[in-house]
């Protein structure tokens, strides 16, 4: 898309990947205590976002994909009302900051809902960073990270820029930097489960695992150590749930990947790869397969600002 002009800009907002998820417990407030290293792919929505001088917040969603393709976002998935995430981001920026003017919110969705990609988090941060820029608030990140936890769970980390170890609920970030490349195969399949749905009927971990031998590995370039430090607790509950996880698993391994495992709390499963070409002939197999939707991915720093890297924009203040 075009850049517009100065009462709007585009971002993309990507989706992520789960290459570590442990439940530790359930807390008391209804969440579960975890530890999950997440890094953003280049699987993204766009979010166009309009100065609105009179006040209201108008906002619209189409997709980049047909919704009846298999293992695609639907309507009914993507709420197109003042539900969706991005607008109560922005109305919750509105309500803090005491905001007057309004905005037009474009979505063009790409990322699956019910995916364990977290691409409605994704939009909600992008919302957030949209309008702080537009509305010239000069709003640090430290300050919108404290909505995006208002919003849900994994909305902090987008706002993080890169590969992060999140803990608490997920809104406690920390940037781990550079991991190196990450290619990766993502599979989506017609069916989605619901977050919550998933963590009830997972049993936190009696023995947790830790992510420090899945980053050393990684920052070593152990592709063996690697393999063997992924780890996704909701996994096994996503089986009972879903029997497609069970099939994805079975069709991962007997595929060349250094490891594979569900994202998030499903239903999209990945693969590792050495690298982006073997990623493209993978993905080329299981296209074949009927599986559902199908990407070869890479890591990427978090989102885009116009084709300009967000990170590294003097537009925004990341202290």
């Amino acid at each position: 898309m075009r850049p517009l002009a100065e009462d709007g800009v585009v971002i993309h907002a990507p989706a992520k990947l789960n290459l570590f998820l442990e439940v530790l417990s359930k807390r008391s407030d209804g969440f579960h205590e975890i530890e999950t290293l997440m890094c953003p792919i280049t699987w993204y929505d766009t979010l166009v976002f309009r100065d609105e001088p009179k006040g209201s917040v108008r906002f619209a969603c189409e997709f980049a994909v047909d919704p009846t393709r298999q293992g695609s976002a639907s309507q009914g998935d993507v709420p197109s009302d003042a539900t969706n995430l991005v607008v109560r981001a922005v109305e919750l920026l509105r309500r803090t900051f005491g905001v007057a003017r309004g905005a037009q919110l474009r979505l063009v969705k790409r990322i699956p809902a019910s995916a364990g990609l977290a691409g409605g988090s994704s939009n909600a941060a992008a919302a957030l960073v949209a309008a702080n820029l537009v509305w010239r608030l000069g709003r640090s990140a430290a300050e919108l990270a404290e909505l995006a936890a208002q919003l849900g769970s994994d909305v902090p980390f987008f706002l993080a820029g890169g590969a992060a170890v999140c803990r608490g609920r997920g809104e406690q970030i920390t940037r781990v930097g550079e991991l190196g490349e990450l290619a990766a195969v993502v599979v989506r399949p017609p069916v989605g489960l619901t977050t919550a749905d998933v963590y009830r009927a997972c049993q936190p971990a009696t023995e947790p695992r830790a992510v420090q031998p899945l980053l050393d590995a990684w920052r070593g370039g152990d592709r063996r150590r690697l393999a063997a430090g992924l780890c996704n607790r909701l996994q096994g509950a996503a089986e009972t749930l879903c029997p497609w996880m069970q099939r994805l698993r079975q069709e991962f391994s007997r595929l060349n990947f250094d490891g594979h495992q569900m994202s998030g709390s499903g239903t999209s499963y990945f693969g590792l790869c050495r690298h982006r070409r073997q990623a493209r002939a993978l993905a080329a197999v299981l296209r074949g397969r009927g599986l559902g939707q199908v990407f070869a991915v890479q890591g990427c720093r978090g989102m885009i600002l116009q084709g300009e890297r967000l990170w590294k924009s003097p537009k925004f203040a990341s202290s």
